[in-house]
């Protein structure tokens, strides 16, 4: 097993059948982008046809991006399966600065729901993932064990599991912008959707610090699975 970190998480119950490392925090790249889209759907069930206008910041965040320009104006909705199935980080910021007020507020309710979840070693920073450091210089981070609780959670416990579970699972979308001057197809980059037998959602993340990392879940003989590998 060459992860640095790695969890094996019984879905059901909870339980950790196999750690690495389970509990050192480490960056968590684009698998952070679990969390930005389960705040999102819950945050969509009081607001269900919420739309964004782009701001300057979410238009110039790097490469993975959508590529939106500053004034558009997308649906959340839409912006979820650029989240999860291509992993842009515009759409990431654009999605926290408006239902957090700020990238930094949004980021406190990230932590807030990681808390509530159960989870002991997480600093989220970003809602993308990026490697930064907040103004007190923690970095952005996990253990692989609380990105395994936080999975369960999306999956099995949250109200919007069935909607999480939709969105990781939808192999291509195209949508618009809201004045149809852009169309956008976003193709799912979780390869083990078509790979692994049972296999029901998953986030794939890689950054310089991070590595290459990965959040799924995949169900066989009555049983559900969740794995984490960091680095």
């Amino acid at each position: 097993l060459y992860a640095r970190s790695a969890v094996l998480m019984d879905a059901d119950s909870g339980r950790v059948l196999f750690g690495k490392d389970a509990d050192v925090v480490r960056p968590m790249a684009s698998t952070t982008k679990i969390m930005t889209c389960i705040l999102a759907l819950e945050y969509l069930r009081e607001h269900p046809d919420q739309t964004i206008e782009v701001s300057d910041q979410a238009a110039s965040q790097p490469k993975v991006h959508l590529g939106m320009q500053k004034g558009e104006v997308f649906y959340i909705k839409d912006l979820l399966y650029s989240l999860m199935l291509e992993s842009h980080n515009d759409s990431a910021v654009a999605v926290a600065e408006h239902i957090g007020g700020s990238v930094e507020e949004f980021a406190e309710k990230m932590n807030r729901k990681a808390r509530e979840i159960g989870c002991k070693n997480v600093c989220f920073v970003t809602p993308n993932g990026l490697d930064v450091a907040d103004a007190d210089g923690n970095e952005h981070s996990a253990s692989a064990a609380d990105m395994a609780r936080i999975m369960r959670y999306c999956i099995k416990t949250s109200p919007k599991a069935t909607e999480f579970l939709a969105v990781t699972q939808t192999r291509s979308y195209t949508f618009w912008d809201l004045e149809k001057k852009n169309m956008f197809n976003c193709c799912n980059h979780n390869a083990l959707l078509d790979q692994m037998e049972g296999a029901i959602s998953g986030k794939t993340g890689f950054t310089a610090k991070a590595g290459y990392c990965y959040t799924g879940a995949l169900e066989r003989d009555g049983k559900c699975l969740i794995v984490t590998l960091l680095a």
